[in-house]
């Protein structure tokens, strides 16, 4: 399931033209800019709605990739990102937009641990590092909404989406 443009979660023009900006880039660049938004934004951004969240569904998911090789580890987020049909991604896609934004942050919080860490001769194709900064610059609310939007567009699912927000005036609730 790629990106179609059009976004669910998303209430506020400049925060879809900046999620637009990040669906723009390539699949590394992705999970490079995910890995830093965690690590800037990390403990902000876990809380934000811990009733929402259930560890015990997440979790599984986080630890799956621990067992794999590091070459391995590093496919499947890039199948997760890509939307691709496996294992990982098709588990992650079950999982609701805030169990799916806790595996991020699982999955950010394991790198250079028991998760392959970013390469040292990475170097950003996109604007990443413009994107980071404006999202540092944006309201913690719109924050969220953009980083649920980008979890929820990514891994792999048969169901249908609901249609976005803008048609029906009506949010899910957290």
């Amino acid at each position: 399931m790629a990106s179609n443009n059009q976004t669910t979660q998303i209430t506020e023009d400049s925060t879809n033209d900046l999620f637009q900006r990040y669906d723009a880039l390539s699949v590394d660049d992705k999970l490079a800019l995910l890995y830093y938004i965690y690590e800037a934004m990390g403990g902000s951004i876990t809380p934000a709605a811990p009733e929402a969240a259930d560890p015990e569904l997440a979790e599984p998911l986080i630890k799956a990739l621990y067992d794999l090789s590091e070459e391995d580890q590093l496919e499947a987020m890039r199948s997760v990102a890509r939307g691709e049909h496996s294992d990982i991604s098709e588990r992650y896609g079950a999982l609701s937009a805030n169990n799916q934004l806790l595996v991020w942050y699982g999955w950010a919080e394991a790198m250079g641990k028991q998760i392959v860490d970013m390469p040292s001769d990475y170097e950003a194709e996109g604007d990443v590092s413009k994107i980071l900064s404006d999202i540092k610059g944006m309201e913690f609310q719109s924050q969220i909404s953009l980083l649920r939007e980008a979890a929820t567009q990514m891994g792999f699912t048969s169901v249908t989406a609901p249609p976005p927000l803008s048609e029906t005036g009506i949010t899910n609730s957290l």
